[in-house]
């Protein structure tokens, strides 16, 4: 019933919830129109650059179009039960460190790609974590650790091996990961109040900072020796 429920709420606007399929267009337009712009002006004068960063670069920004979703709804309620934040500092830790890690190792090389991607992980599993203490902030800790090194070895060891197939295949299963959380946090929180109102600029500019640093490093980041 809980589901049926979820998905009425994602079509009204009375929660946090029913802005979820907005706060994704917003996430998605602002990577998109960003992407676009620095394609006509620079980086359509690099030689296969749509099949060999495009690629990727699009598919970093259908994941933090659903990244950042799942921040905005952790921000309404701000507190959470232990357990579930200790679910959300992992799983957004998790998810957070392998695609941007699976994405720059498949264009610089895995050590740069576990590095990203642990950054990133990490950054995001201890903030979204922290909607329950320390428990959450080391959830997120270690699984943006974990992340990001998966993330980077899954790309490099696919390297030869179907790797743009194997990209949809994880964004896909990533992006069932994400949405299931979005269920999972509407279930914990349904008797409970929204705690923060805000409008979609802090959408705008999360996306912005990490489109804008993956953009940098996959086009102008060094690269592995594998990659020249």
């Amino acid at each position: 019933m809980s589901l049926k429920e979820f998905l009425k709420e994602i079509s009204k606007n009375e929660r946090v919830e029913g802005e979820l399929i907005k706060t994704i267009f917003y996430s998605l337009a602002t990577s998109l129109i960003f992407l676009g712009i620095l394609y006509f002006l620079e980086f359509r004068f690099i030689e296969k650059f749509i099949t060999a960063q495009g690629y990727f670069l699009f598919f970093a920004a259908l994941s933090y179009a659903l990244i950042v979703p799942t921040i905005r709804q952790v921000r309404a309620y701000k507190e959470l039960p232990c357990m579930s934040g200790m679910m959300i500092g992992m799983t957004v830790g998790m998810i957070a460190g392998f695609l941007p890690g699976f994405f720059v190792a498949s264009t610089n090389g895995m050590f740069y790609g576990s590095i990203f991607g642990m950054s990133i992980g990490i950054i995001l599993g201890i903030w979204n974590g922290k909607c329950c203490g320390i428990m959450g902030v080391m959830e997120g800790m270690m699984a943006g650790f974990m992340g990001g090194l998966m993330g980077a070895m899954t790309a490099f060891m696919l390297f030869n091996d179907n790797l743009r197939a194997a990209t949809v295949i994880v964004f896909l299963i990533s992006m069932v990961i994400l949405l299931s959380l979005n269920y999972m946090i509407y279930k914990e929180m349904i008797m409970e109040e929204r705690k923060r109102k805000e409008d979609h600029f802090y959408t705008i500019v999360i996306t912005f900072i990490l489109m804008s640093v993956t953009i940098w490093i996959v086009v102008f980041g060094p690269r592995s020796g594998v990659f020249g």
